[in-house]
């Protein structure tokens, strides 16, 4: 494949790629991966530049984990979910792995309900797979740490490459004022060899992380503008952060200006408000405002464009004043 790809070609060998049935992963030369015929070479529309988290290479782009446990935040439209579990079997989601990698995004987020290490365990093992994990445990935080701790030794056992505090846990500690909770959770992961992050939807868990020194490597946060038909009104945000959609950045232009004093890693999610916001829009938004890394969940057929999208968002970003921190 040529490294000038207009975006028809691309997409059309993308989507056949993913149509294709069987997953093929080599690598035929050096720098060059293949997926049911697609070859994808370095420097060419369909890799995406990397930051360092840790001692990880990650894409600016990860793929996120929603879409593939089969959790969407699809408002009132119930139905959603059961057409999301149909479409995103077991074969499907390693497709869709295998398509993302070849378009070069290198790494995942997702929370640990049961049987997902097993699935991703599989996609390595049967097809080379060589996306990087990035896992929050599910175990609780609680004092003693003991199902926390057996939790995260079996999934850094068992191949995954980062962790990070459940956003769901760290918003209900710090509400508590149980930060050193939250501190025991990060270095936890750290013991055990591993970059270790803090999810958060809720902007006081970085706050108050930042204010007490905790060592984590990274964050993710949630983040994304209001502009778009469903976003929060300005009486609904005066709700507790319990209230608020797991979709909604609450207060972005504060994000922004909290994390430009913060010198870790962020990468940010929710970014498209759960399918509100058109990539295009979204993407260039969390990194003119500071993110260094974005969260995309997608099912397989929507890879390709995004792809194309951060690659020209990235070449061109206008407003940025926050410093790359990956």
């Amino acid at each position: 494949m040529s490294s000038r790809v207009n975006r028809r070609s691309f997409m059309k060998k993308s989507i056949v790629a993913s149509a294709g049935g069987a997953i093929t992963l080599s690598s035929a030369k050096a720098g060059q991966t293949e997926i049911a015929g697609l070859k994808v070479e370095i420097g060419s529309k369909a890799t995406v530049p990397q930051g360092k988290i840790g001692s990880l290479k990650v894409s600016r782009m990860l793929l996120g984990g929603n879409l593939l446990t089969h959790y969407t935040h699809s408002r009132d439209l119930k139905y959603v979910y059961n057409l999301t579990a149909h479409y995103n079997t077991e074969e499907k989601i390693h497709e869709t792995m295998a398509l993302a990698e070849a378009h070069g995004i290198n790494a995942l987020s997702i929370h640990n309900p049961p049987g997902i290490v097993p699935m991703l365990k599989r996609y390595r093992y049967r097809y080379g797979g060589k996306m990087q994990w990035i896992i929050c445990p599910t175990a609780p935080v609680e004092p003693g740490m003991e199902a926390y701790t057996k939790q995260v030794k079996d999934l850094v056992d068992n191949g995954t490459e980062a962790l990070y505090v459940w956003g769901v846990h760290s918003d209900r500690l710090i509400a508590e004022g149980k930060i050193d909770l939250v501190r025991q959770a990060v270095e936890i992961a750290k013991d055990h060899g591993v970059p270790s992050g803090i999810g958060a939807h809720d902007l006081r868990v970085v706050v108050e992380c930042e204010k007490h020194g905790i060592p984590n490597d990274f964050y993710i946060k949630t983040f994304h503008h209001h502009n778009y038909a469903t976003g929060p009104k300005p009486d609904q945000l005066k709700a507790p952060y319990s209230e608020i959609p797991g979709y909604w950045c609450k207060d972005p232009a504060e994000t922004i200006e909290v994390m430009k004093k913060v010198t870790k890693p962020w990468i940010a999610f929710k970014v498209m408000a759960a399918g509100a916001i058109p990539p295009k829009d979204a993407l260039r938004y969390v990194f003119e405002n500071g993110a260094d890394h974005t969260l995309a969940g997608m099912f397989d057929f929507e890879i390709a464009e995004d792809v194309m999208i951060v690659n020209d968002v990235l070449s061109n970003l206008k407003t940025r004043t926050r410093p790359w921190r990956s």
